[in-house]
């Protein structure tokens, strides 16, 4: 089992012919992903070799899933470019929209936060991101730019804010594996919340525990804890970057920044203690706090 995305997931690629684009779909065709096509309106009708695999280019994200049947789409687009093909997506119907792109603009990424939860998003497209690593299910499926032979399957959930802690964490929980990554993003609007991932992996069978990684900035992880005291059963690790953050410093991603107390590294941690999640003081720690675990289970 899985979160979102597993063997049979058909995905297509928004920008396969730019640099970034053709670079990661090779990847993801050689993490076994089954990619069916791309989209690049200008190039319609042409198709595009990567490794080995001839694939066709759509001139829409609607004729590509027509054509191919897809379900998910992977954006490799421009930041200007990226709330029209966002919108071109969950118009067309898409399952799973991920949206690899840093630098979207927050007013761009509202506007399609706005219409996913509006009547226009027949299908119930589900967006990751943007500025995320994506998803990834071991031996299965990669939905994105996660190093695909750090970590295999097993009974480990796991939920990121960060792309590269997403990736150490998996690299230091090698012995026991995943059943699904998901690397949320850390722009102050997303389209998958940790609160989303953990209701999720609390109805996947095969992921016995979690572990949450956030970071300083917003309330995120509060409300999450807050989600977790109520509807999760299962055990969650969390760790928190950003402890020796000075205030009023964005760090790194666009919605890590400390105002006052609110944000902190140290609140998150207190909230989430509060309600049974053992918290690492360093991505190893936690590590080991969830191999302690599920020795245990």
């Amino acid at each position: 089992m899985s979160i979102y995305l597993n063997k049979d997931s058909k995905i297509i690629v928004q920008g396969i012919t730019g640099g970034m684009g053709a670079k990661h779909t090779t990847l993801m065709l050689q993490s076994g992903s089954n990619i069916v096509g791309g989209v690049n309106a200008r190039k319609a009708g042409t198709t595009v070799e990567l490794d080995g695999k001839e694939l066709p280019v759509f001139g829409t994200v609607e004729e590509a899933m027509k054509e191919t049947g897809a379900d998910v789409s992977v954006a490799f687009v421009p930041p200007a470019f990226t709330k029209d093909a966002c919108i071109e997506a969950i118009d067309a119907g898409i399952g799973l929209l991920v949206v690899i792109t840093e630098g979207v603009p927050v007013q761009d990424t509202a506007e399609v936060w706005s219409y996913l939860q509006s009547e226009a998003n027949k299908a119930g497209t589900r967006m990751i991101g943007p500025n995320c690593p994506g998803i990834i299910t071991p031996g299965e499926s990669l939905a994105g730019i996660t190093p695909h032979t750090i970590a295999g399957t097993g009974p480990v959930g796991l939920v990121s804010k960060s792309g590269t802690l997403t990736y150490q964490m998996m690299y230091e929980l090698k012995d026991y594996g995943f059943s699904t990554a998901i690397g949320i993003g850390g722009d102050p609007i997303i389209g998958t919340t940790h609160i989303d991932a953990l209701a999720a992996f609390e109805a996947d069978p095969d992921t016995l525990a979690i572990v949450m990684i956030g970071e300083i900035g917003g309330d995120a992880e509060e409300r999450a804890a807050a989600y977790i005291k109520d509807n999760v059963t299962k055990p969650v690790v969390g760790y928190v970057a950003g402890f020796t953050a000075p205030e009023g410093k964005t760090m790194g991603h666009a919605g890590a920044i400390v105002s006052g107390s609110s944000g902190t590294a140290q609140a998150k941690k207190e909230a989430l203690e509060a309600v049974g999640v053992k918290v690492g003081k360093t991505p190893s720690e936690t590590a080991e706090l969830m191999r302690e675990v599920l020795r245990n289970l």
